[in-house]
């Protein structure tokens, strides 16, 4: 199987990643950024409004796929249940770039606090994002909120596994994060 060919886009977040990787996120310009990725720095500008952008590329759209499956979960479903059909739409969203990208966007973020804040930021984000589809489903305040961090604390476990495995398996992401919010939920009837 070919390697994936990424468009503008994506070739701008890997170029990005690289050079965070090899230089700093401080000493990169979107200049360079632009240069690497073969594209003009109004290009970059089309995609980005800056470089800190790069790295929570694509937040609005798993946010809008975390509350699509939370909403069309049956009404049957409890609040965890609710969840991992969220988690289940917005794995589905997860290819080939985002497997191989993930090494070197965590190495990128280990190395900057910038970085690291920008990510715990997004991590917030979506686990408010689940909490409000849930609570949009009349789930209470507090089980929302315990549901949406665990769901995000459940993507992250999953990606992370998934991402360190073999880059041309053929294995899914939901798989990952279903087995991680299993490992969560049974850990967390254990807090008595």
């Amino acid at each position: 199987m070919g390697r994936w060919e990424p468009g503008a886009r994506e070739r701008l977040v890997m170029a990005a990643v690289d050079l965070f990787i090899e230089q700093g996120y401080d000493a990169t310009t979107v200049t360079q950024i632009a240069e690497r990725a073969g594209v003009t720095k109004s290009t970059f500008f089309r995609h980005f409004p800056d470089k800190r952008e790069l790295l929570v590329a694509g937040q609005e759209t798993l946010s809008g796929l975390l509350t699509e499956g939370i909403a069309e979960a049956p009404d049957t479903a409890t609040p965890l249940e609710a969840v991992a059909a969220g988690l289940v739409r917005a794995s589905g969203a997860m290819g080939p770039m985002n497997r191989e990208l993930a090494p070197r966007v965590k190495a990128a973020v280990a190395a900057s606090t910038e970085l690291q804040e920008r990510d715990v930021l997004k991590s917030v984000s979506l686990a408010a994002t689940m909490a409000a589809a849930l609570t949009a489903r009349g789930v209470p305040g507090p089980t929302a909120d315990l549901a949406g961090e665990l769901g995000i604390l459940a993507f992250k476990r999953g990606f992370a596994e998934w991402s360190e495995g073999e880059r041309d398996a053929e294995d899914e992401l939901a798989g990952y994060t279903l087995a991680a919010l299993d490992e969560l939920r049974a850990a967390s009837a254990t807090l008595g």
